[in-house]
Protein backbone atom coordinates (compact mmCIF):
# COMPACT_ATOMS: atom_id res chain seq x y z
CA UNK A 1 0.00 0.00 0.00
CA UNK A 2 1.33 3.89 -0.50
CA UNK A 3 3.39 5.11 2.05
CA UNK A 4 4.47 8.82 2.86
CA UNK A 5 1.42 10.44 3.14
CA UNK A 6 0.16 12.02 -0.25
CA UNK A 7 3.52 12.81 -1.24
CA UNK A 8 4.37 9.06 -0.90
CA UNK A 9 1.22 8.45 -2.90
CA UNK A 10 2.13 10.67 -5.59
CA UNK A 11 6.32 9.19 -6.03
CA UNK A 12 4.59 5.40 -5.67
CA UNK A 13 6.05 5.03 -2.14
CA UNK A 14 5.11 1.74 -0.97
CA UNK A 15 4.75 -0.72 2.05
CA UNK A 16 3.55 -3.92 2.23
CA UNK A 17 1.36 -4.36 5.71
CA UNK A 18 1.55 -7.60 7.52
CA UNK A 19 0.93 -9.21 11.44
CA UNK A 20 4.71 -8.90 11.93
CA UNK A 21 4.91 -5.31 10.56
CA UNK A 22 1.51 -4.34 12.71
CA UNK A 23 2.65 -5.94 15.25
CA UNK A 24 4.35 -3.25 17.73
CA UNK A 25 1.89 -0.42 15.90
CA UNK A 26 -1.82 -1.40 16.79
CA UNK A 27 -3.55 0.81 19.14
CA UNK A 28 -0.76 3.25 19.29
CA UNK A 29 -0.72 7.08 18.38
CA UNK A 30 0.93 8.55 15.91
CA UNK A 31 0.92 8.37 11.88
CA UNK A 32 4.99 7.16 11.73
CA UNK A 33 3.81 3.44 9.97
CA UNK A 34 2.28 5.34 6.88
CA UNK A 35 3.18 8.86 7.38
CA UNK A 36 2.01 12.34 6.58
CA UNK A 37 2.65 14.53 4.67
CA UNK A 38 0.72 17.68 2.94
CA UNK A 39 -2.78 17.37 3.55
CA UNK A 40 -4.32 17.75 -0.22
CA UNK A 41 -4.73 15.77 -3.46
CA UNK A 42 -6.19 18.88 -5.33
CA UNK A 43 -4.19 20.30 -8.08
CA UNK A 44 -4.10 18.55 -11.44
CA UNK A 45 -0.75 17.43 -11.40
CA UNK A 46 -1.59 15.87 -7.95
CA UNK A 47 -4.61 14.15 -9.18
CA UNK A 48 -2.51 12.79 -12.15
CA UNK A 49 0.20 11.41 -9.68
CA UNK A 50 -2.65 9.67 -7.36
CA UNK A 51 -3.86 7.60 -10.67
CA UNK A 52 -0.57 6.70 -12.20
CA UNK A 53 0.49 5.28 -8.51
CA UNK A 54 -2.91 3.72 -8.47
CA UNK A 55 -2.90 1.93 -11.80
CA UNK A 56 0.76 1.32 -12.05
CA UNK A 57 -0.25 -0.74 -8.15
CA UNK A 58 -3.38 -2.36 -9.52
CA UNK A 59 -5.39 -1.05 -6.52
CA UNK A 60 -8.57 -2.14 -5.64
CA UNK A 61 -9.16 0.31 -3.58
CA UNK A 62 -7.47 3.68 -2.13
CA UNK A 63 -8.83 4.79 1.76
CA UNK A 64 -8.05 8.50 2.55
CA UNK A 65 -7.75 9.14 6.07
CA UNK A 66 -8.31 12.48 7.00
CA UNK A 67 -10.73 15.63 7.93
CA UNK A 68 -12.92 18.03 5.80
CA UNK A 69 -9.88 18.63 4.07
CA UNK A 70 -8.91 15.26 2.86
CA UNK A 71 -12.34 13.85 2.29
CA UNK A 72 -13.39 16.53 -0.17
CA UNK A 73 -10.17 15.81 -1.95
CA UNK A 74 -10.78 11.85 -1.87
CA UNK A 75 -14.28 13.11 -3.03
CA UNK A 76 -12.88 14.61 -6.41
CA UNK A 77 -10.57 11.90 -6.90
CA UNK A 78 -13.09 9.24 -6.93
CA UNK A 79 -14.50 10.72 -9.75
CA UNK A 80 -11.84 11.55 -11.43
CA UNK A 81 -10.69 8.25 -11.68
CA UNK A 82 -14.13 6.81 -13.03
CA UNK A 83 -14.30 9.57 -15.83
CA UNK A 84 -10.63 8.26 -16.76
CA UNK A 85 -11.99 4.48 -16.43
CA UNK A 86 -9.14 3.91 -13.40
CA UNK A 87 -10.67 0.81 -11.50
CA UNK A 88 -9.12 2.04 -8.28
CA UNK A 89 -11.95 2.63 -5.70
CA UNK A 90 -11.91 5.90 -3.22
CA UNK A 91 -13.01 5.91 -0.13
CA UNK A 92 -12.98 7.97 2.98
CA UNK A 93 -12.37 7.67 6.83
CA UNK A 94 -13.72 10.50 9.16
CA UNK A 95 -10.29 11.00 11.08
CA UNK A 96 -9.53 14.57 13.06
CA UNK A 97 -8.90 15.56 16.24
CA UNK A 98 -10.47 18.49 15.83
CA UNK A 99 -13.87 16.76 15.84
CA UNK A 100 -15.10 19.39 13.01
CA UNK A 101 -16.23 16.90 10.59
CA UNK A 102 -19.67 16.31 11.93
CA UNK A 103 -22.88 15.71 10.00
CA UNK A 104 -25.94 13.18 10.27
CA UNK A 105 -23.79 10.42 8.90
CA UNK A 106 -20.82 11.29 11.24
CA UNK A 107 -21.29 11.59 14.91
CA UNK A 108 -17.48 12.13 15.93
CA UNK A 109 -14.50 11.16 14.09
CA UNK A 110 -11.48 8.87 15.12
CA UNK A 111 -8.85 11.00 17.81
CA UNK A 112 -11.51 13.28 18.94
CA UNK A 113 -12.31 11.67 21.85
CA UNK A 114 -8.32 10.77 22.85
CA UNK A 115 -7.37 14.67 22.42
CA UNK A 116 -9.84 15.97 24.47
CA UNK A 117 -9.48 12.87 27.00
CA UNK A 118 -5.33 14.31 27.07
CA UNK A 119 -6.50 18.12 27.04
CA UNK A 120 -9.32 17.41 30.13
CA UNK A 121 -6.46 16.18 32.84
CA UNK A 122 -4.18 19.04 31.90
CA UNK A 123 -6.94 21.54 32.45
CA UNK A 124 -7.60 20.28 35.40
CA UNK A 125 -4.50 20.22 36.86
CA UNK A 126 -4.24 23.46 35.55
CA UNK A 127 -7.61 24.02 38.03
CA UNK A 128 -6.09 22.60 40.87
CA UNK A 129 -2.65 24.30 40.58
CA UNK A 130 -5.18 27.82 40.02
CA UNK A 131 -7.26 27.04 43.07
CA UNK A 132 -4.32 25.73 45.63
CA UNK A 133 -1.83 28.79 44.63
CA UNK A 134 -4.93 30.93 44.78
CA UNK A 135 -3.64 34.18 43.46
CA UNK A 136 -3.02 33.29 39.06
CA UNK A 137 -5.17 33.16 36.53
CA UNK A 138 -4.67 30.80 33.46
CA UNK A 139 -5.20 31.81 30.25
CA UNK A 140 -5.27 28.10 28.04
CA UNK A 141 -5.60 28.15 24.41
CA UNK A 142 -6.13 24.04 22.88
CA UNK A 143 -5.86 22.96 19.76
CA UNK A 144 -9.04 22.49 17.31
CA UNK A 145 -8.91 24.49 14.27
CA UNK A 146 -11.52 26.98 13.30
CA UNK A 147 -13.93 25.30 15.20
CA UNK A 148 -14.05 25.18 18.87
CA UNK A 149 -15.31 21.54 19.76
CA UNK A 150 -11.89 20.81 21.50
CA UNK A 151 -12.67 23.48 23.61
CA UNK A 152 -16.14 22.78 24.23
CA UNK A 153 -15.66 19.16 25.25
CA UNK A 154 -12.91 19.82 27.65
CA UNK A 155 -14.47 22.50 29.04
CA UNK A 156 -17.44 19.96 29.87
CA UNK A 157 -15.19 17.47 31.07
CA UNK A 158 -13.36 19.95 33.40
CA UNK A 159 -14.99 22.71 34.24
CA UNK A 160 -12.72 25.36 34.12
CA UNK A 161 -14.52 29.40 35.09
CA UNK A 162 -14.55 30.73 31.85
CA UNK A 163 -14.86 29.38 28.31
CA UNK A 164 -15.13 31.79 24.96
CA UNK A 165 -16.71 29.72 22.17
CA UNK A 166 -15.71 31.07 18.36
CA UNK A 167 -19.00 30.08 17.49
CA UNK A 168 -20.17 32.30 19.83
CA UNK A 169 -17.99 34.92 19.36
CA UNK A 170 -18.71 34.89 15.38
CA UNK A 171 -22.28 35.23 16.43
CA UNK A 172 -22.55 37.73 18.60
CA UNK A 173 -20.13 40.05 16.42
CA UNK A 174 -18.00 41.05 19.27
CA UNK A 175 -15.06 42.97 19.27
CA UNK A 176 -11.70 42.10 20.82
CA UNK A 177 -12.29 44.62 23.46
CA UNK A 178 -15.98 43.22 24.19
CA UNK A 179 -14.31 40.05 25.16
CA UNK A 180 -11.41 41.45 26.96
CA UNK A 181 -14.40 43.47 29.16
CA UNK A 182 -16.11 40.48 29.24
CA UNK A 183 -12.97 38.51 30.83
CA UNK A 184 -12.19 41.71 33.42
CA UNK A 185 -15.81 41.73 34.50
CA UNK A 186 -16.22 37.82 35.54
CA UNK A 187 -12.40 38.39 37.23
CA UNK A 188 -13.96 41.29 39.11
CA UNK A 189 -16.88 39.77 40.17
CA UNK A 190 -14.56 36.56 41.10
CA UNK A 191 -12.60 38.96 43.37
CA UNK A 192 -15.90 40.10 44.97
CA UNK A 193 -16.00 36.81 46.60
CA UNK A 194 -12.17 37.18 47.59
CA UNK A 195 -11.04 34.62 44.64
CA UNK A 196 -8.11 35.94 43.06
CA UNK A 197 -7.62 33.04 40.70
CA UNK A 198 -9.54 31.41 37.55
CA UNK A 199 -8.76 29.34 34.90
CA UNK A 200 -9.90 30.49 31.27
CA UNK A 201 -10.14 28.24 27.76
CA UNK A 202 -10.45 29.18 24.22
CA UNK A 203 -9.70 27.69 21.24
CA UNK A 204 -6.85 28.58 18.74
CA UNK A 205 -9.59 29.38 16.26
CA UNK A 206 -11.05 32.12 18.13
CA UNK A 207 -8.79 34.80 16.95
CA UNK A 208 -10.17 34.39 13.32
CA UNK A 209 -13.86 34.97 14.28
CA UNK A 210 -13.10 38.31 16.04
CA UNK A 211 -14.62 40.46 13.35
CA UNK A 212 -11.57 43.12 12.77
CA UNK A 213 -8.94 40.19 13.68
CA UNK A 214 -10.38 38.15 11.11
CA UNK A 215 -10.51 41.60 8.29
CA UNK A 216 -6.79 41.60 9.35
CA UNK A 217 -5.87 37.94 8.47
CA UNK A 218 -7.53 38.25 4.98
CA UNK A 219 -5.98 41.23 4.02
CA UNK A 220 -2.45 39.90 5.35
CA UNK A 221 -3.71 36.89 3.17
CA UNK A 222 -3.90 38.71 -0.16
CA UNK A 223 -0.71 40.47 0.42
CA UNK A 224 0.88 36.97 1.15
CA UNK A 225 -0.79 35.64 -1.99
CA UNK A 226 0.61 38.66 -4.01
CA UNK A 227 4.00 37.60 -3.13
CA UNK A 228 4.79 41.00 -0.77
CA UNK A 229 7.50 40.58 1.66
CA UNK A 230 6.88 40.11 5.05
CA UNK A 231 8.91 43.21 5.96
CA UNK A 232 6.86 45.69 3.61
CA UNK A 233 3.29 44.41 5.01
CA UNK A 234 2.36 46.95 7.48
CA UNK A 235 2.88 49.56 5.35
CA UNK A 236 0.27 47.94 2.47
CA UNK A 237 -2.73 47.62 4.69
CA UNK A 238 -5.64 49.76 4.88
CA UNK A 239 -5.32 52.50 7.19
CA UNK A 240 -7.43 50.86 9.81
CA UNK A 241 -6.04 47.47 9.94
CA UNK A 242 -2.74 49.55 9.57
CA UNK A 243 -4.10 51.43 12.99
CA UNK A 244 -5.27 48.09 14.47
CA UNK A 245 -1.69 46.14 13.52
CA UNK A 246 -0.12 49.15 15.58
CA UNK A 247 -2.55 48.46 18.29
CA UNK A 248 -1.59 44.76 18.49
CA UNK A 249 1.52 44.02 21.39
CA UNK A 250 4.76 43.10 18.68
CA UNK A 251 4.79 39.35 19.33
CA UNK A 252 0.96 39.19 17.81
CA UNK A 253 2.13 41.30 14.89
CA UNK A 254 4.80 38.92 14.02
CA UNK A 255 2.91 35.94 14.50
CA UNK A 256 0.12 37.66 11.98
CA UNK A 257 2.40 38.28 9.45
CA UNK A 258 3.56 34.41 9.50
CA UNK A 259 3.40 32.61 5.98
CA UNK A 260 0.29 30.81 5.51
CA UNK A 261 -0.55 27.25 6.42
CA UNK A 262 -1.06 24.51 3.13
CA UNK A 263 -4.69 25.65 2.47
CA UNK A 264 -3.71 29.72 2.35
CA UNK A 265 -4.99 29.90 5.85
CA UNK A 266 -3.71 31.63 8.91
CA UNK A 267 -1.17 29.81 11.08
CA UNK A 268 -3.82 29.50 14.26
CA UNK A 269 -1.10 27.73 16.46
CA UNK A 270 1.10 29.35 16.04
CA UNK A 271 -0.80 33.19 17.09
CA UNK A 272 -0.43 33.38 20.57
CA UNK A 273 -4.36 34.48 21.47
CA UNK A 274 -3.83 33.36 24.71
CA UNK A 275 -0.75 35.88 25.44
CA UNK A 276 -2.99 38.39 23.80
CA UNK A 277 -6.18 38.37 25.73
CA UNK A 278 -3.62 38.08 28.85
CA UNK A 279 -1.75 41.13 27.90
CA UNK A 280 -5.03 42.88 27.09
CA UNK A 281 -6.70 42.02 30.61
CA UNK A 282 -4.28 43.01 32.46
CA UNK A 283 -3.72 46.47 31.40
CA UNK A 284 -7.40 46.49 31.36
CA UNK A 285 -7.49 45.59 35.43
CA UNK A 286 -4.74 48.13 35.72
CA UNK A 287 -6.87 50.69 34.17
CA UNK A 288 -10.12 50.08 36.48
CA UNK A 289 -7.77 49.98 39.62
CA UNK A 290 -6.55 53.20 39.07
CA UNK A 291 -10.41 54.50 37.83
CA UNK A 292 -11.11 53.04 41.34
CA UNK A 293 -13.47 50.18 39.35
CA UNK A 294 -11.68 47.36 40.56
CA UNK A 295 -9.82 47.31 44.67
CA UNK A 296 -8.71 44.15 44.20
CA UNK A 297 -5.50 42.19 43.95
CA UNK A 298 -3.15 42.74 41.57
CA UNK A 299 -4.21 41.15 38.14
CA UNK A 300 -1.63 38.19 36.93
CA UNK A 301 -1.52 35.48 34.17
CA UNK A 302 0.40 32.34 33.28
CA UNK A 303 -0.34 31.30 29.94
CA UNK A 304 -0.82 28.00 28.10
CA UNK A 305 -1.23 25.91 24.73
CA UNK A 306 -1.86 23.20 25.11
CA UNK A 307 -1.51 21.79 21.18
CA UNK A 308 -0.71 18.83 19.45
CA UNK A 309 1.73 16.65 21.64
CA UNK A 310 -1.91 15.22 22.45
CA UNK A 311 -1.86 13.31 19.18
CA UNK A 312 0.70 11.38 19.97
CA UNK A 313 -0.91 9.90 23.08
CA UNK A 314 -2.38 6.57 23.35
CA UNK A 315 -5.57 6.09 22.01
CA UNK A 316 -8.56 6.12 24.15
CA UNK A 317 -10.89 2.52 24.16
CA UNK A 318 -13.25 4.07 22.11
CA UNK A 319 -11.36 5.42 19.50
CA UNK A 320 -9.30 2.24 19.30
CA UNK A 321 -12.89 0.35 18.69
CA UNK A 322 -14.00 3.30 16.74
CA UNK A 323 -11.21 2.81 14.49
CA UNK A 324 -11.06 -0.61 13.74
CA UNK A 325 -14.81 -0.74 13.00
CA UNK A 326 -14.25 1.86 10.25
CA UNK A 327 -11.29 0.30 8.87
CA UNK A 328 -13.43 -2.90 8.80
CA UNK A 329 -15.95 -0.88 6.43
CA UNK A 330 -13.74 0.01 4.36
CA UNK A 331 -12.76 -3.05 3.31
CA UNK A 332 -16.26 -4.13 3.17
CA UNK A 333 -17.12 -0.58 0.57
CA UNK A 334 -14.29 -1.41 -1.89
CA UNK A 335 -14.94 -5.01 -1.69
CA UNK A 336 -18.60 -4.35 -3.25
CA UNK A 337 -17.47 -1.94 -5.64
CA UNK A 338 -18.14 1.14 -3.75
CA UNK A 339 -16.58 5.10 -4.38
CA UNK A 340 -16.69 7.96 -3.24
CA UNK A 341 -18.37 7.03 0.21
CA UNK A 342 -17.20 7.47 3.05
CA UNK A 343 -17.26 4.64 6.77
CA UNK A 344 -19.57 5.75 8.96
CA UNK A 345 -20.82 4.07 12.19
CA UNK A 346 -23.96 4.89 13.84
CA UNK A 347 -25.59 4.88 17.40
CA UNK A 348 -21.78 5.23 18.78
CA UNK A 349 -22.98 6.65 22.09
CA UNK A 350 -24.33 3.11 22.91
CA UNK A 351 -22.27 -0.36 23.27
CA UNK A 352 -20.05 -1.31 20.55
CA UNK A 353 -22.30 -4.49 19.83
CA UNK A 354 -25.44 -1.93 19.43
CA UNK A 355 -23.19 0.41 16.72
CA UNK A 356 -24.24 0.32 13.04
CA UNK A 357 -22.15 0.36 10.20
CA UNK A 358 -22.80 2.49 7.44
CA UNK A 359 -20.82 3.61 3.95
CA UNK A 360 -22.29 7.36 3.12
CA UNK A 361 -21.95 9.07 -0.15
CA UNK A 362 -19.12 11.88 0.43
CA UNK A 363 -21.37 14.35 -1.83
CA UNK A 364 -24.17 14.10 1.01
CA UNK A 365 -21.84 16.14 2.92
CA UNK A 366 -20.58 18.46 0.44
CA UNK A 367 -21.96 21.93 -0.32
CA UNK A 368 -20.70 25.11 -2.07
CA UNK A 369 -19.61 28.62 -0.54
CA UNK A 370 -18.35 31.34 -2.14
CA UNK A 371 -15.18 33.28 -1.09
CA UNK A 372 -13.81 36.56 -2.17
CA UNK A 373 -9.72 35.79 -3.23
CA UNK A 374 -9.51 39.56 -3.37
CA UNK A 375 -10.74 43.20 -3.67
CA UNK A 376 -13.53 43.23 -6.62
CA UNK A 377 -12.65 39.73 -7.05
CA UNK A 378 -15.30 37.77 -8.56
CA UNK A 379 -16.49 35.18 -6.23
CA UNK A 380 -16.12 31.29 -6.93
CA UNK A 381 -16.88 28.19 -5.31
CA UNK A 382 -15.76 24.82 -5.16
CA UNK A 383 -17.72 21.65 -4.00
CA UNK A 384 -16.30 20.74 -0.42
CA UNK A 385 -17.22 19.45 2.86
CA UNK A 386 -16.90 21.95 5.51
CA UNK A 387 -15.49 22.50 9.05
CA UNK A 388 -19.14 22.34 10.82
CA UNK A 389 -18.83 24.38 13.99
CA UNK A 390 -20.69 24.00 17.59
CA UNK A 391 -24.34 23.92 17.15
CA UNK A 392 -24.99 26.71 19.74
CA UNK A 393 -28.93 25.15 19.96
CA UNK A 394 -27.46 21.82 20.70
CA UNK A 395 -28.75 20.12 23.76
CA UNK A 396 -24.76 20.14 24.99
CA UNK A 397 -24.21 23.91 24.67
CA UNK A 398 -27.74 23.94 26.37
CA UNK A 399 -26.32 22.46 29.24
CA UNK A 400 -23.13 24.69 29.43
CA UNK A 401 -25.11 27.38 29.47
CA UNK A 402 -26.92 26.07 32.32
CA UNK A 403 -23.84 25.96 34.29
CA UNK A 404 -22.08 28.20 33.07
CA UNK A 405 -22.18 30.80 36.24
CA UNK A 406 -21.76 27.54 38.69
CA UNK A 407 -18.61 27.16 37.14
CA UNK A 408 -17.31 31.36 36.96
CA UNK A 409 -18.01 31.72 40.65
CA UNK A 410 -17.80 28.22 42.19
CA UNK A 411 -14.64 26.61 41.55
CA UNK A 412 -16.95 23.39 39.94
CA UNK A 413 -13.53 21.96 39.21
CA UNK A 414 -13.91 18.14 38.10
CA UNK A 415 -11.32 15.91 37.79
CA UNK A 416 -11.35 13.34 34.78
CA UNK A 417 -7.86 12.35 35.68
CA UNK A 418 -5.72 10.21 32.60
CA UNK A 419 -7.08 7.89 29.86
CA UNK A 420 -7.78 4.58 31.61
CA UNK A 421 -7.93 1.04 30.16
CA UNK A 422 -9.51 -1.09 32.30
CA UNK A 423 -11.74 -0.52 34.75
CA UNK A 424 -14.45 1.88 35.94
CA UNK A 425 -14.11 5.22 33.11
CA UNK A 426 -12.04 2.89 30.71
CA UNK A 427 -14.86 3.53 27.96
CA UNK A 428 -16.17 6.68 28.66
CA UNK A 429 -17.04 8.25 25.75
CA UNK A 430 -16.79 12.09 25.28
CA UNK A 431 -19.75 14.29 26.79
CA UNK A 432 -20.92 15.89 23.64
CA UNK A 433 -21.68 12.70 21.98
CA UNK A 434 -23.92 11.19 24.60
CA UNK A 435 -25.73 14.00 25.27
CA UNK A 436 -26.28 15.12 21.59
CA UNK A 437 -28.16 12.08 20.91
CA UNK A 438 -28.35 11.60 17.27
CA UNK A 439 -29.59 8.83 15.63
CA UNK A 440 -30.26 9.12 11.86
CA UNK A 441 -30.09 5.76 11.18
CA UNK A 442 -32.78 5.60 13.63
CA UNK A 443 -34.75 7.97 11.72
CA UNK A 444 -34.21 6.23 8.19
CA UNK A 445 -35.57 2.94 9.68
CA UNK A 446 -38.88 5.04 11.00
CA UNK A 447 -39.03 6.61 7.74
CA UNK A 448 -38.58 3.00 6.37
CA UNK A 449 -41.63 1.42 8.14
CA UNK A 450 -43.46 4.35 7.34
CA UNK A 451 -42.84 3.98 3.02
CA UNK A 452 -43.73 0.39 2.98
CA UNK A 453 -43.87 -1.29 -0.17
CA UNK A 454 -46.16 1.36 -2.07
CA UNK A 455 -44.68 4.63 -0.96
CA UNK A 456 -40.66 4.16 -2.07
CA UNK A 457 -39.41 2.26 -5.32
CA UNK A 458 -35.83 0.41 -4.23
CA UNK A 459 -33.06 -0.40 -6.19
CA UNK A 460 -30.54 -2.91 -5.96
CA UNK A 461 -27.35 -2.07 -5.80
CA UNK A 462 -23.90 -4.13 -7.04
CA UNK A 463 -23.60 -7.10 -4.35
CA UNK A 464 -26.87 -9.08 -4.64
CA UNK A 465 -28.22 -9.17 -8.23
CA UNK A 466 -30.89 -12.23 -6.90
CA UNK A 467 -31.73 -9.78 -3.61
CA UNK A 468 -31.45 -13.53 -1.90
CA UNK A 469 -29.99 -12.00 1.41
CA UNK A 470 -32.52 -10.51 4.07
CA UNK A 471 -32.48 -6.51 3.97
CA UNK A 472 -30.93 -4.53 6.85
CA UNK A 473 -31.08 -1.01 5.93
CA UNK A 474 -32.37 1.83 3.59
CA UNK A 475 -31.33 5.24 3.23
CA UNK A 476 -31.16 8.28 0.88
CA UNK A 477 -27.90 7.26 -0.90
CA UNK A 478 -26.62 5.63 2.42
CA UNK A 479 -26.20 1.75 2.00
CA UNK A 480 -25.76 -0.28 5.09
CA UNK A 481 -25.74 -3.36 7.26
CA UNK A 482 -25.84 -4.54 10.80
CA UNK A 483 -22.53 -5.44 10.95
CA UNK A 484 -20.51 -6.03 14.62
CA UNK A 485 -17.30 -4.38 15.29
CA UNK A 486 -14.20 -6.50 16.01
CA UNK A 487 -14.37 -7.42 19.77
CA UNK A 488 -11.13 -7.15 20.45
CA UNK A 489 -8.48 -4.12 20.39
CA UNK A 490 -5.37 -5.71 20.16
CA UNK A 491 -6.80 -8.89 17.64
CA UNK A 492 -4.94 -9.03 14.98
CA UNK A 493 -6.30 -7.03 11.73
CA UNK A 494 -9.83 -7.52 11.99
CA UNK A 495 -10.43 -9.93 8.69
CA UNK A 496 -8.63 -11.10 6.27
CA UNK A 497 -9.70 -9.66 2.71
CA UNK A 498 -11.49 -13.14 1.87
CA UNK A 499 -13.57 -12.90 5.11
CA UNK A 500 -14.78 -9.39 4.03
CA UNK A 501 -15.71 -10.76 0.17
CA UNK A 502 -17.77 -13.37 1.96
CA UNK A 503 -18.99 -11.44 4.19
CA UNK A 504 -20.80 -8.43 1.81
CA UNK A 505 -20.24 -9.64 -1.94
CA UNK A 506 -23.50 -11.53 -1.53
CA UNK A 507 -25.40 -8.97 0.17
CA UNK A 508 -28.42 -6.52 -0.56
CA UNK A 509 -27.90 -2.80 -0.76
CA UNK A 510 -30.78 -0.60 -1.67
CA UNK A 511 -31.26 3.17 -2.35
CA UNK A 512 -34.84 4.59 -1.37
CA UNK A 513 -36.05 7.08 -3.89
CA UNK A 514 -39.02 9.33 -3.49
Amino acid sequence: MPAGGTEGLFANKTLVLTDDVLASYKNQGGFDLLGRSIDQIRTTKQVNAAMTTCRSLNLDGLVIIGGVTSNSDAAQLAETLIQNNCKTKVVGVPVSLNGDLKNQFVETTVGFDTVCKVNSQLVSNVCLDAISAGKYYYFVRLMGRKASHVAFECALQSHPNMLILGEEVALSKLTLMEIINKICDGVQARAELGKYHGVLVIPEGLIESIPEMYAIIQEINILHNNNVPVAEMSSQLSPWAAALFQFLPPFIRRELLLHQESDNSAQLSQIDTEQLLAHLVETEMIKRTKEGRYKGRKFSSVCHFFGYPARGSIPSNFDCDYAYALGRISLHMITVGLTGYMASVANLKDPVDKWRCAAAPLTAMMSVKRHLRGPGAIPIGRPSIHPSPIDLKGKAYELLREKASSFLLDDFYRTPGGIQFEGPGSDAKPITLTIENQDYMGDIEILKEYLGKDHGEARVLPGDPEGSNQLHGVGYGCAYRDVPPPQHRAAPLPFQVSEGISLLSSGLFVECFL
